[in-house]
């Protein structure tokens, strides 16, 4: 399966989808953590993918979004954004509020 569609059917499949790097019990950088674990306090089920593992799939992710970096989140197939994102609409209640809104939560 090539890296765009490997992407599309990822998102497709999973309504909360974290690409991020490592896992959520053992993430590899910070941004990753925290994003996980916005999640995780929102006790929603999300698939997390674990962009170090495949090097194609790192730089794809990042060519399909046009976002230069990891973590990102989508949310039935909609790309919400990094860690800064996430973190500020967590903290201002919005996520939870859109989470919500999508009957995820």
């Amino acid at each position: 399966m090539e890296t765009k569609e490997k992407i599309l059917s990822l998102i497709k499949e999973n309504k909360i989808c974290l690409f991020m790097k490592g896992t959520p019990d053992n993430p590899q950088c910070g941004f990753s953590m925290t994003v996980s674990n916005i999640l995780k306090y929102l006790n929603v089920n999300f698939k997390s993918i674990n962009v170090l593992e495949d090097e194609k799939l790192r730089q794809g992710i990042k060519d399909y979004s046009d976002w230069p970096t990891i973590p990102q989140l989508y949310i039935e197939e909609e790309f919400v954004g990094g860690c800064d994102i996430i973190k500020e609409m967590f903290e201002k209640g919005e996520l939870k509020k859109v989470l919500a809104e999508k009957k995820l939560i």
